[in-house]
């Protein structure tokens, strides 16, 4: 009878494996930042200095071996995540005065694609995941080349949003092809990691991972990308900040409900952006009124107008205001965006004008 496979034999694996740096195997060299398993399919994650890739490039094949030989795999794949330590800090000079630390190189156009949108909330449950791929498929309906990178780490939802997180396919050079589904490319943590597993890692670790999702993947595989829609997780923290400093984006669009508690995180997503230059495009109200299903009627379950009315203190656009409907979420469940299942629906509609409107400001 053949042995289940396991992490702890995943591990051990690795554990034959020399650490060319180091000096002893990847595990006692902590060198493994995940294993995951899934249906004979082995994912294995490891921390790689930016330095050192080269060397790193044949470790990480001698441990694709190494677990190869494990009875119960199908097929295996290793990941180098770009992670290093923080640089040390100066030691002040005798007179006394601490010396500036070197300002981060600037943020590089992002080869194979033309512009950049990041949506952003500042908070969490506003639907900035929902509306992220809504937006990116009525930006594809207008005939456009449109990828999606779900950028939260922790809490990836992007894929089962588009039916499914298959696992990506990669070069010959070990680049990341994009999982292609309703003609968006799009890549997310949830492509490289189950879905029921917890992703438990520090700040090094997530700037690691979302370098390595921008510019470790061929966004540019079957022509250039016109628009990469960037889902940001909650919040002004490590990924965002690794976003701009590594790749140029054009714009940011805000979602926020109409509360309160909201509209104040949201604020404070425009004033990180206004902070770093970056041009906020607009602003969605989401959920901005219940619609009932059976009658039509609409309620303001969370208020209505105060996103509205918040944007247009700050002389923000308001990009448009999407309903509380459940339909929206029921396509959302099942895969398949509202604006691809009922394009003519009201919702859709208004997604439509706010793509419309993101893709004009794009092109002035």
């Amino acid at each position: 009878m053949l042995r289940k496979l396991t992490e702890k034999r995943v591990r051990d694996a690795l554990g034959t494996v020399m650490h060319p740096i180091a000096g002893v195997d990847m595990v006692a060299a902590n060198a493994v930042e995940h294993v995951g398993i899934k249906d004979g399919a082995v994912t294995v994650i490891l921390k790689a200095d930016p330095k050192a890739k080269d060397i790193m490039a044949s470790a990480a094949k001698a441990c694709e071996e190494a677990v190869a030989k494990l009875s119960g795999v199908k097929e295996v794949r290793t990941v180098l995540t770009a992670h290093r330590d923080g640089p040390a800090e100066p030691a002040p000079p005798k007179g006394g005065f601490a010396m500036k630390p070197p300002a981060p190189p600037p943020p590089e156009k992002l080869p194979g694609v033309r512009n950049i949108i990041a949506v952003a909330s500042g908070k969490g449950g506003v639907g900035k995941s929902t509306t992220s791929v809504n937006l990116a498929c009525a930006l594809s309906q207008q005939g456009l080349n449109v990828g999606i990178l779900d950028c939260d780490i922790y809490g990836p939802s992007v894929p089962r949003m588009l039916g499914g997180a298959d696992k990506p396919d990669f070069t010959p050079d070990d680049r990341i092809k994009p999982v292609i589904r309703h003609g968006i490319k799009t890549i997310s943590m949830g492509h490289l990691v189950p879905e029921e597993r917890a992703t438990i890692w520090r700040g090094p670790m997530v700037i690691g991972a979302v370098q390595q999702l921008l510019k470790g993947v061929t966004w540019d595989i079957d022509g250039t990308l016109d628009v990469l829609v960037v889902d940001l997780p909650p919040g002004t923290g490590d990924a965002q900040l690794t976003l701009v400093q590594t790749a140029q984006v054009n714009g940011a669009v805000l979602v926020s409900t109409p509360q309160d508690i909201a509209l104040i995180d949201a604020t404070k997503a425009y004033d990180m952006f206004a902070q770093i230059d970056i041009p906020v495009l607009g602003m969605i109200e989401n959920m901005s009124q219940f619609v009932c299903p059976h009658c039509q009627g609409t309620t303001d379950i969370f208020g209505h107008g105060g996103a509205v009315a918040a944007a247009k203190a700050k002389g923000i656009e308001v990009l448009g205001e999407i309903p509380l409907d459940p339909a929206i979420m029921q396509q959302a469940e099942a895969g398949l965006p509202i604006v691809l299942a009922a394009p003519d629906s009201d919702v859709s509609a208004r997604y439509a004008a706010i793509a419309k409107s993101v893709a004009s400001e794009l092109q002035s």
